[in-house]
């Protein structure tokens, strides 16, 4: 039964609908996709077309948006949007250690998270499109992880897809984790040092608590066991637009004095475990690699192996001499599962998923070739998520895609860019730009 409510200036209504686990097996096993219908409040009796926005991650869900922000009031001044919980999160039957004991053990879990990928996340989508539009083709709008998502929708279900708007998310057609991950760690690094050129007393500040960090057994309030390789990895935040900035603040407060000494204060420690845990996205540690699975190949921890050809990323190294810390990036690691609580019961099922062998291709070249959508994408200069090489490529190899290359915002510009961004796209995919 369809709920319908009303924020400032829109009507909300949340929709669910029951789709196959595996789109192989129609009569097998199902599960629940939740997703919200927002319309403009002056536009509820108006028949629209339909935009479908693909949520970045993997693992995230839809925004919950209040009101008309960013993008999302520039889409309702002429669609009904649709903001899908992406299989597996927010309300949609949830994949987390809570709720995976529910297969059985490890081997289970790992066969059942092999169907979260963006195929099935595109088979849903066109499970679902009937039911939302009538069968008429809508927009989507694809950020990073939706970016992926909606080139896999161009290769299996072009004909679902009236216009196809990317931010920050054309994948590479063909790379394996390891070259993703190559390509990656310099990028990573070049946001670093940027950082530290901004904000040159984060170097000491960095190191210092490194040090403590090595020296000192922390465990934070949640039960979240924070390494150096743990604080390393806020370095994530470097990819955001205002992410240097808050950075920056989290590490100017990260100590007070107390009776024993320095200590890492509560404040910090309180930030950080927010920063770190995995709780309300566990998907996005455990199918991450699996997003650039496409062959026999494994991507048997690939981050990690791969970290192991970038020394200057040692922290013991780096404070050894007089080397800044350097931070990683979106990198997922098997230490995770033992540091995060929220992650602990899921490291059998994780190393399954590493070791898998039988990923079959999300993208089909010969369909992209031969693409006949409107499509455009923004492609943000030095993406610290998304190698810009390997995006052009793929731009390249799409039929009629338009690309956007601006510095002007980082990976996240289409919240940071109001409306800007998809007034862009919008422009580029009608031939109005």
């Amino acid at each position: 039964m369809s709920v319908s409510y009303r924020q400032p200036g829109v009507v909300l209504t949340d929709r669910r609908f029951t789709v196959p686990l595996d789109h192989a097996d129609p009569n097998g096993e199902t599960i629940e996709l939740y997703a919200r219908e927002a319309v403009a409040s002056d536009k509820a009796d108006k028949d629209l077309p339909w935009l479908l926005y693909l949520q970045g991650g993997p693992g995230g869900k839809a925004n919950r948006f209040v009101g008309r922000p960013a993008w999302f009031g520039r889409a309702l001044e002429e669609y009904r949007v649709l903001l899908l919980d992406q299989r597996g999160t927010g309300a949609s039957t949830p994949a987390n250690r809570q709720t995976l004991p529910l297969r059985g053990g490890p081997a289970e879990q790992a066969d059942y998270l092999a169907h979260f990928r963006a195929d099935a996340i595109v088979r849903d989508c066109e499970a679902i499109r009937p039911r939302v539009t009538g069968g008429a083709p809508w927009t989507v709008l694809g950020q990073s992880f939706g970016g992926f998502c909606t080139v896999s929708y161009l290769s299996l279900a072009p004909e679902g897809v009236r216009t196809a708007l990317i931010t920050g998310g054309l994948p590479s057609l063909d790379a394996h984790a390891d070259d993703v991950y190559r390509a990656a760690y310099p990028r990573i690094e070049r946001k670093v040092v940027a950082h530290y050129a901004r904000y040159p007393q984060d170097v000491e500040r960095a190191r210092r608590i490194a040090d403590h960090l090595l020296t000192h057994d922390v465990v934070l309030p949640n039960g979240y066991r924070l390494t150096v390789e743990a604080f390393q990895s806020l370095g994530i935040m470097l990819g955001g637009g205002e992410g240097s900035h808050q950075l920056h603040f989290l590490l100017e407060d990260a100590f007070v004095r107390t009776p024993n000494g320095h200590q890492l204060s509560d404040a910090f420690q309180e930030q950080v475990q927010g920063l770190l845990s995995y709780a309300s996205r566990p998907l996005y540690a455990l199918v991450h690699e699996a997003i650039y699975g496409q062959d026999a190949r494994p991507t048997a921890w690939s981050a990690e192996r791969v970290r192991a050809e970038f020394p200057r990323f040692d922290a013991a190294k780096a404070l050894a001499g007089d080397d800044p810390l350097l931070f990683t990036g979106e990198t997922i690691h098997p230490w995770m599962y033992d540091c995060d609580p929220a992650l602990r019961p899921l490291r059998e099922t994780a190393e399954l998923l590493a070791a898998r062998t039988d990923w079959t291709p999300l993208y089909d070249p010969a369909r992209l070739a031969a693409n006949e959508v409107p499509a455009a994408a923004a492609v943000y200069h030095d993406d610290m998520y998304v190698d810009t090489a390997h995006a052009l490529t793929t731009a390249r190899a799409i039929r009629g895609l338009r690309t956007w290359v601006t510095d002007e915002f980082e990976h996240d510009g289409v919240r940071t860019g109001g409306p800007r961004v998809l007034d862009r796209l919008l422009a580029l995919a009608r031939d109005e730009a």
